[in-house]
């Protein structure tokens, strides 16, 4: 197979320096990460959100410590985070941000779980910063520039065949309206790829993607704070990021297909053929 074509976007215009959104984003997710070890196999506030997992008190901790850092560095931007109401501005500029995204892995003591933080201008995601502070893992994406871990340039997998890949994926809280559909996806994934893993953070799924170890993601019903910085990294480690249609993506899309370009149609074709041309499969 050949390697997809890499989508090229141009910074915004007008837009902070991306030098100056990196520092303040990579501040505040470690400060938020420093807030989530210290509550890492303690006893925890619990409370859960219908149809939308579990919350703690460890992820409205983190939350707080980070946008301390947000609000003071940029305080005319706009923030959409989980656990918060979404604030609104004038400006062009937005965060978006998962506190801590794996948090029922967080309450079970399961070590993959992350923070995320994105920063957005005029409705392009510009700087992508994941950490997974268990592993002290800093993940880092600025748009045209390219993407590391811990100062290491990241790049996506050259796996060409989908017999040799290790894919990755999650599954929805509305069980009853998309399981089905979803165990349909995995099972016919299954059939054909090396393995298919189900970690429980789709950050750092994209994340690990991104790095070349898993060669594709894919997860339905999502949020900007689960792939804003995610989709980021994936791209500037040379990927392909769009929804299942095959659309660019952007944050607000529900539906993520992140790959190494080189499995990207064969991925598409087995995840979602309601959207392909495919023997045995109509599309609606």
């Amino acid at each position: 197979m050949t390697r997809a074509k890499k989508i090229v976007r141009a910074l915004p215009a007008g837009m902070p320096a991306t030098a100056d959104l990196k520092k303040t984003a990579v501040d505040a997710a470690l400060a938020a990460g420093k807030v989530l070890i210290k509550h890492f196999g303690r006893p925890l506030d619990i409370r859960e959100k219908k149809n939308a997992g579990l919350v703690t008190n460890a992820d409205v901790e983190a939350e707080q410590a980070a946008l301390k850092i947000l609000r003071k560095r940029y305080p005319d931007f706009g923030i959409l985070t989980e656990e918060s109401p979404e604030e609104f501005s004038k400006d062009p500029g937005r965060w978006i941000m998962d506190p801590l995204d794996g948090t029922t892995n967080f309450v079970h003591r399961f070590p993959m779980f992350c923070v995320s933080i994105a920063a957005q201008w005029a409705n392009e995601v510009v700087v992508g910063v994941i950490y997974h502070p268990i592993l002290n893992d800093l993940y880092i994406g600025v748009r045209g520039k390219g993407a590391t871990v811990n100062g290491k340039k990241l790049q996506v997998s050259k796996t060409s065949r989908v017999a040799d890949s290790l894919l990755t994926t999650g599954f929805t809280y509305k069980k009853k309206s998309q399981l089905r559909t979803e165990m349909d996806a995995f099972e016919r994934l299954s059939g054909i790829a090396r393995a298919v893993r189900r970690p429980g953070s789709a950050a750092l799924d994209l994340a690990y993607t991104a790095r070349g170890v898993f060669d594709g993601f894919w997860e339905r019903n999502l949020s900007a704070w689960d792939t804003a910085a995610g989709a980021l990294l994936v791209e500037e480690a040379g990927g392909k990021v769009t929804n299942f249609e095959g659309h660019p993506f952007r944050p607000e899309m529900k539906q993520i297909l992140a790959t190494n370009g080189a499995l990207y149609t064969t991925l598409q074709q087995t995840i979602a053929p309601e959207f392909c041309q495919l023997p045995g499969h109509s599309p609606v």
